[in-house]
């Protein structure tokens, strides 16, 4: 006989585990410094793991049971005081020997800046590595003045990274330049907007870039950056901008690319707790973790 559920609530918070055995690991990489909206993003990880004390691990709607999976919680990276350029080697140390040992880790940031480390962790050589973004923005901007949030992708490309190799989706107008349409174009960078989304699935764009990664590429890392969702429903990503995709959609699409054997690293960035409205980024966020965690057990 189980115990009452009035007694004890086994929640999200209780897969975490320090068992690094666990299939799944999550790592907190709380990076703050080099954002171009100055904010709090580096309270992410503590905001989305305690947040994760009021998810349940039960879908009723799919009767996905997520209570006996575990999740090893490799701690959070030493980023105090760090910019995107020297936070580079710290992320990749903490975080490479997690990619080889579970088949799949979650990065919880911080910026946008943690996802050219978290490519890096994956494949330090560039070439057996896919980058699917779900972001507003191509992150393509010039990185003659340093590199920020706004320029992860762009740093990946001078890093080595095939443009062919990169797919991104949820783009926005209005929060983009032609001079970064014309990169990705000039790279081969599938690029999908919102309205494709919206007017196609987030869910089946997202299938098709996977297939088209798939192809090329033997590991896959997935940037879902939260500014990619409306803002009214995301008022703690201070780069959401109007007509973005629907929670519900982000939802979806998460777990199907989590389902996929060879996406072995996510990352979620740029929430900024200290912009959050009555939970509302926060509770996404968390629901994030248990959507993610809900395709891995579909593999």
């Amino acid at each position: 006989m189980t115990e009452s559920d009035c007694r004890s609530w086994f929640s999200a918070a209780d897969l975490l585990t320090g068992d690094a055995s666990a299939p799944v690991a999550v790592l907190g990489a709380p990076l703050g410094l080099g954002s171009i909206t100055p904010g709090r993003c580096d309270l992410a990880p503590a905001a989305v793991r305690a947040t994760c004390k009021r998810m349940s691990v039960y879908d009723l709607e799919t009767e996905t049971d997520l209570s006996a999976l575990r999740v090893f919680d490799a701690g959070d990276v030493a980023l105090e005081g760090l910019e995107p350029a020297t936070a580079l080697a710290p992320i990749v140390e903490k975080l490479a020997p997690l990619t080889r040992a579970h088949a799949l880790t979650l990065l919880i940031g911080g910026n946008n800046a943690v996802t050219r480390p978290a490519v890096h962790a994956l494949d330090p050589s560039l070439k057996r590595v896919g980058l699917l973004t779900l972001d507003a923005h191509f992150d393509l901007r010039d990185t003659d003045c340093g590199l920020t949030n706004g320029n992860p992708v762009q740093a990946l490309l001078e890093d080595g990274l095939p443009g062919a190799h990169i797919a991104q989706i949820g783009l926005l107008p209005f929060a983009n330049t032609k001079k970064a349409h014309e990169k990705a174009k000039r790279a081969g960078i599938y690029a999908a907007s919102a309205a494709a989304c919206r007017a196609q699935g987030l869910a089946a764009i997202a299938a098709n870039a996977l297939e088209r990664l798939a192809s090329r590429c033997e590991l896959i890392h997935v940037d879902f950056d939260i500014d990619v969702i409306e803002r009214a429903h995301m008022p703690g990503a201070p780069g959401a901008r109007p007509g973005g995709v629907s929670p519900q959609d982000f939802f979806d699409a998460t777990r199907l690319i989590c389902a996929h054997p060879k996406v072995r690293s996510v990352d979620l960035t740029e929430f900024d707790p200290s912009l959050d409205v009555a939970n509302i980024s926060a509770f996404t966020a968390a629901r994030w973790v248990c959507e993610a965690l809900a395709g891995f057990v579909k593999r």
